[in-house]
């Protein structure tokens, strides 16, 4: 009896509401391949986080810099040095100057290094060559870029300079040269955006060599570069583990280089090291499959709605999408017959207004048994699409 009425009183409902639930343009549930054991999330998943809003900022021209992105954490914005010190032990202030909105190198006063220490990110930095040109080779607006303090993105005047290859601005140093030489004539600003990823090791063992990709005035000129070590002058590099963090370094060359409008972004984990960007561990993979589950049934308690259970039933099936988890399994069975059985004693006048639900219910639970998260034989699954084909629902 107490079913009857509950049926009755969803049955006497169901004419006037119609389902609410719409995943609108961030995805569609029970539609791309669901995850598996090395991927979290489903193709074009729902649930998968949408990236951050960052403004971005504006083009640096020879007049003035650009402004920096708004998530951009800024390390020189040209008006003083309260971020920077020497390269030496004990908070040594350093003896570079700032000069018209840029900092400037005071020969033989020793590298300036970042107060802040990072690791993986994507690094902006503007320099100039000094206008009045003197000396050649690698005496001619000589300076470099030190990301973590490990290894060196040259800075170099080579326009119309020649050097040794792998000494050229924008190669990693002593290891590979750049892959075009796109420099602006001395005097006038370079602009160069690094991506850095660090090696990372588990003891001895590789599990990322990290790469780093340089682009000068817009140009690409390291491409995914694979780290051989930290380079150096006359030495050959050798692979092995980077620090986690660590400054960012401009070095005194004996040239007054100049820099200016100098910021970073911190990258997000790569998979190796727990993010979830790319193939994960099975463990990893099932940790974050359980907390999507989690997530989409907490979800799914916020929509109860006795007049209207399609979309809690809906959110219900999805979530056995990521985990197997036999009470939600129970729940949303019941809630599935329960939903149909008062669909079934509609009026066939009032049948039609419902069979958008019918079929989104139908679509659901056919994905779900194509994928072998449900069994093919599932009471709901098979009810429903007897029901939709006896109608004709099913034709296009």
């Amino acid at each position: 009896m107490k079913v009857r009425l509950a049926l009755a009183a969803i049955g006497a409902v169901l004419a006037l509401a119609s389902v609410g639930y719409a995943a609108g343009s961030t995805g569609s549930p029970f539609y791309g391949d669901p995850p598996d054991d090395h991927h979290p999330w489903a193709i074009h998943d729902q649930n998968r986080p949408q990236p951050k809003l960052v403004t971005p900022g504006t083009f640096s021209m020879q007049e003035q810099p650009g402004k920096p992105p708004s998530d951009a954490i800024i390390l020189f914005d040209g008006k003083d040095l309260s971020k920077w010190e020497a390269d030496k032990p004990g908070n040594v202030p350093t003896k570079w100057v700032v000069k018209d909105g840029a900092m400037e190198c005071t020969p033989g006063s020793g590298y300036i290094r970042t107060k802040d220490q990072f690791g993986d990110c994507q690094l902006h930095v503007e320099w100039a060559a000094p206008k009045d040109v003197k000396g050649d080779s690698q005496g001619r607006g000589n300076s470099g870029i030190f990301p973590m303090g490990a290894f060196e993105v040259q800075v170099l005047d080579n326009f119309n300079n020649p050097t040794y290859a792998d000494g050229f601005a924008g190669s990693v140093y002593g290891t590979n040269p750049p892959a075009a030489n796109p420099l602006n004539p001395p005097g006038q600003w370079q602009v160069v955006d690094i991506v850095l990823r660090r090696p990372i090791y588990k003891v001895d063992k590789c599990l990322d060599p990290g790469y780093v990709t340089v682009f000068i005035n817009g140009v690409l000129v390291q491409d995914h570069t694979p780290f051989e070590g930290g380079g150096g002058h006359m030495k050959r590099t050798k692979a092995g583990p980077f620090p986690d963090k660590g400054p960012l370094k401009f070095q005194d060359h004996g040239n007054p280089v100049r820099f200016r409008n100098v910021w970073y972004r911190e990258l997000p984990l790569r998979a190796v090291e727990g993010g979830t960007d790319g193939a994960l561990s099975t463990e990893a993979t099932a940790a974050k499959r359980k907390e999507i589950a989690a997530t989409v049934r907490q979800d799914a308690a916020k929509l109860k709605d006795p007049a209207n259970p399609l979309p809690e039933t809906l959110r219900l099936l999805e979530s056995l999408v990521y985990e197997k988890d036999e009470p939600t399994l129970q729940k949303a069975q019941q809630m599935a017959e329960q939903y149909f059985a008062a669909v079934k004693t509609l009026p066939a006048d009032k049948l039609g207004a419902k069979k958008d639900d019918v079929k989104r219910l139908n679509a659901a639970l056919q994905y779900l048994t194509k994928f072998t998260i449900l069994p093919a034989t599932f009471p709901p699954k098979v009810a429903v699409e007897t029901f939709v084909k006896a109608q004709g629902w099913d034709k296009k």
